[in-house]
């Protein structure tokens, strides 16, 4: 189970996400939902008409990661988004998790969310994909962010992120010129953002399963709208070859857009462009 290395280490990441999470709009809602591996943490925020998106983050990540989105969503939907039980967060994890894609599943019945938009990033996106795989009636459509479970993650990505990591303290000047080099927009994040995440990389350890490729039989299960959007510069995955092998499995319908110019981090750094994409997909299958 993921764990802290230290109370002070915990607490010390729960104050700097307390700073994060401010920059959500203040009438956030802050909910609990209880399941069989522990108490996870969602914030709500947005209208209470029109179809509900529930986000999920990356790995490492936490719900403050969205807060460039949740102003332009939630002025059309409710807006949900889901601290992980196995990253740093607001949620606790009490038991070992079985199957990820259950877990999400009991979180979307404590919300009480009968049909749902949801959208993954990265490792968020594995978990996504995996939800879709089992079938759940709780989901209406699916949008993927530049997702793990299409391509074995490539070395250069995990290369990248040690390199990242080491460029965090370079000067702030060179900082935008690094983010270019590496295409990587942690590097050029707000520190709000960023304080907590480097945090969980220190201090904190979880024990969760890689995002390893789904097998084609089992993407071909997946029977909802699914929407895809990659970075032109990713270094997780190959995206040419990645929107390829989704318009060869997925629904018929699949709608694939690669971004140009755009890392990995595509929710962070075409927030509009993800906005508009997510309101504007209602997708049919063929």
């Amino acid at each position: 189970m993921g764990t802290f290395a230290s109370g002070e280490a915990r607490q010390a990441f729960l104050d700097a996400y307390e700073r994060a999470m401010a920059l959500w709009p203040d009438d956030r809602e802050m909910l609990d939902v209880e399941t069989s591996c522990g108490t996870t943490r969602v914030y709500r925020h947005g209208v209470t008409h029109g179809d509900p998106v529930v986000l999920v983050h990356g790995h490492g990540g936490n719900a403050s990661n969205w807060y460039a989105l949740v102003r332009g969503l939630g002025a059309r939907q409710p807006v949900y988004a889901v601290d992980t039980v196995q990253d740093p967060g607001g949620s606790v994890q009490t038991a070992p998790m079985g199957d990820p894609a259950a877990w999400l599943e009991e979180v979307l019945a404590g919300l009480g969310l009968e049909r749902a938009h949801v959208v993954g990033h990265s490792y968020g996106g594995w978990l996504v994909l995996g939800l879709a795989i089992r079938g759940s009636g709780r989901v209406s459509r699916i949008t993927l962010l530049d997702p793990g479970g299409l391509e074995r993650v490539r070395p250069a990505f995990l290369i990248g992120l040690f390199a990242a990591v080491f460029a965090m303290r370079a000067p702030s000047s060179w900082k935008p010129r690094l983010a270019r080099m590496l295409a990587d927009h942690a590097l050029v994040e707000r520190p709000e953002i960023m304080a907590p995440v480097m945090i969980g990389v220190r201090w904190f350890r979880s024990d969760r399963p890689p995002a390893r490729p789904y097998r084609d039989e089992a993407l071909r299960r997946i029977a909802v709208p699914v929407q895809l959007i990659l970075g032109g510069r990713t270094r997780m995955l190959r995206p040419r070859r990645a929107a390829a092998r989704a318009r060869r499995l997925l629904p018929g319908s699949c709608r694939v857009e690669i971004v140009p110019g755009v890392g990995h981090g595509v929710p962070q750094e075409v927030p509009e462009l993800v906005i508009d994409r997510i309101v504007s997909f209602r997708g049919t299958l063929t």
